[in-house]
């Protein structure tokens, strides 16, 4: 779906009128394209202390003897591909295409200070859809109050850092357990997607890192070479989009839909050079019947993304079973079902990934959606209880969130409603189907590996709710 008032206000007669009258003026994100450079320009590492300087020496491609910690230099030669352009002190009159600032040695709210407001100096040389990445530690119960508000600071400033900045710049937070450290795979690999432009329409968020679990890939362009996956509500929209990520990151695709969009569905499998399964997931055996699929035809299952869903949309005071029923089956029962079948089979345990599509309605509510927001809010939930029963084999269950995003489903919203949705947050713009899939690749990754039970939401910084 075509956002006309995006493509007016950045060109023409038409720019030039919305500039002089102060018009809202997104601009089109850059996203991924195979053979690009992960970040167009140099990047600025802020923050002092060793993990600082080990962040840096990552990021660069180096291994330097300056470096006490040892990991850094088994992070290296672990994680090929870096070799950015990397700066430790802003210089004037250059531009940075990001700036990662490093806060995991914080003690004190007195310590925040003169890094923030180093980055604050950087935010007028930041180039258009720049990265701004901070990598901090969590607060917990366990901290004394100083370390606590010191580190519960950091989430707040980023928040209101990415509310700042401008021309498709966006900016996320990677939040690493105590213990972790930042060389861990999924440290590195949130950090690597955070400043890619795989995460275009990430905007605002804050990602956790549990462990040190996962690994780096050989190839950072497929890093799910020889895996199998599972797409449930694959034959259109943002399924089709996630089955041709996931494919093009090296998966081999299981197309799954119901009968009636078979003709659609086989469309999509022959593209990604799949195989396609006619299924309603709300069959009593579909999580047997998606297993058996799989390893007749593929001889394995590593990773399962529960997208199907469907809205039936009215107001509490209005709502009937009839609308209410078969959103909680289809949206979450189906998802709980399947994973349970999968759980109990004893052939879904090598390091296998959950990954469930929930939504920005399931954390922050929308009028008109309590049966919706009740499923996807039910999927935030599953994930978070599901996680635990799959470390034990190296798995994860996360979920993506997002928001405003330009399908056919949104297509039908009044048009009046529509374009406000749109404006509704940071990047004054509605996501693409392919910003959802990117991250839910980035998920089922052997590089997300440490990432458990977290919900990431794929939302432009939505300024409505959390």
């Amino acid at each position: 779906m075509t956002d006309t008032y995006l493509n007016l206000v950045n060109s023409g007669f038409t720019k030039k009128i919305a500039k002089q009258l102060g018009l809202p003026r997104p601009v089109p994100l850059r996203r991924h394209q195979p053979g690009r450079p992960l970040v167009d320009g140099p990047v600025l590492v802020l923050g002092t202390g060793q993990d600082a300087d080990t962040v840096a020496h990552v990021l660069a491609g180096t291994a330097s003897s300056a470096a006490t910690d040892a990991r850094a230099a088994d992070a290296t030669l672990l994680a090929p591909g870096w070799d950015l352009d990397v700066r430790r002190h802003a210089a004037q009159g250059e531009r940075y295409a990001a700036v990662v600032l490093v806060l995991t040695e914080l003690t004190h709210p007195d310590e925040l200070a003169a890094p923030v407001l180093a980055l604050g100096s950087t935010l007028k040389a930041l180039a258009p859809h720049a990265r701004v990445v901070t990598v901090s530690r969590p607060a917990t119960p366990d901290d004394g109050p100083a370390v606590a508000a010191a580190r519960q600071g950091v989430d707040g400033i980023l928040r209101s850092v990415a509310k700042e900045l401008r021309t498709g710049a966006t900016g996320n937070g990677v939040v690493v357990a105590d213990g972790v450290p930042v060389t861990a795979p999924s440290v590195l690999g949130a950090l690597r997607f955070f400043l890619s432009a795989r995460s275009a329409f990430v905007d605002g968020q804050l990602l956790a890192v549990d462990s040190d679990g996962g690994s780096l890939p050989l190839d950072w362009d497929r890093p799910l070479d020889g895996k199998v996956a599972v797409v449930t509500g694959a034959a259109r929209g943002i399924g089709a989009a996630i089955a041709e990520t996931l494919a093009r990151d090296g998966a081999t695709v299981v197309a799954v839909d119901i009968p009636a969009a078979g003709e659609q569905l086989a469309a999509v499998a022959n593209k990604v050079r799949g195989t396609a399964l006619q299924l309603d997931v709300t069959a009593e055996d579909a999580g047997t019947r998606i297993l058996e699929h799989a390893q007749a035809r593929h001889g394995r299952l590593d990773i399962v993304v529960h997208n199907a869903g469907i809205t039936r949309d009215k107001l509490l005071v209005n709502m009937t079973p009839d609308r209410w029923d078969p959103i909680i089956a289809v949206n979450i029962a189906a998802q709980l079902r399947i994973n349970e079948q999968l759980l109990t089979s004893g052939d879904f345990t090598a390091e296998p990934r959950i990954v469930a599509l929930a939504s920005t309605s399931g954390i922050a509510g929308n009028r008109g959606q309590t049966n919706y927001a009740a499923s996807k809010g039910g999927v935030v939930g599953m994930v978070r209880a599901t996680a635990p029963l799959l470390t034990a084999f190296g798995g994860t269950a996360n979920a993506v969130a997002p928001g405003f995003i330009e399908t056919d489903m949104t297509a039908k919203i009044p048009a009046v409603t529509r374009q406000v949705a749109r404006r509704l947050n940071s990047l004054q713009q509605g996501g693409q189907p392919v910003d959802v899939a990117e991250t839910v690749a980035f998920l089922a990754s052997p590089q997300a590996g440490g990432v458990v039970g977290r919900t990431l939401r794929v939302c432009g910084q939505n300024l409505v709710g959390q």
